[in-house]
């Protein structure tokens, strides 16, 4: 099993700033991937962006060159950079964790982007 601990959503005005972390921990030897998805009130959870182990990140059309995606491995923590926010990023976004066990969600964190 594998538990993941999200913080750091918040209210932001158009063009801020936010940065969310996620805590991985219990089975994390078995974790290949961590990512962020994120779900608008009436639309489908979508990918954001993506950490595969020993790879590249990969990420949505629409926050390339504004999010960045890391991962502090003697952390077990993924964490997502979100520079010149828009209102079209308000959204619950999710922590997920790929594993050999299975995929995990964490419990989701409100990110609200005013104009």
């Amino acid at each position: 099993q594998v538990q993941l601990r999200e913080s750091g959503g918040g209210l932001v005005q158009l063009g801020g700033s936010l940065r969310l972390s996620c805590a991985a921990s219990g089975s994390i030897f078995r974790i290949t991937a961590m990512g962020w998805y994120r779900q608008a009130p009436g639309k489908q959870r979508e990918l954001v962006a993506v950490h595969i182990s020993g790879g590249s990140p990969n990420y949505a059309d629409a926050v390339k060159g504004r999010f960045t995606i890391s991962r502090d491995n003697a952390k077990s923590t993924v964490y997502l950079q979100m520079n010149s926010l828009k209102p079209e990023d308000t959204a619950v976004y999710y922590c997920n964790a790929a594993s050999t066990l299975g995929q995990y969600w964490g419990q989701g964190t409100q990110v609200t982007v005013s104009s």
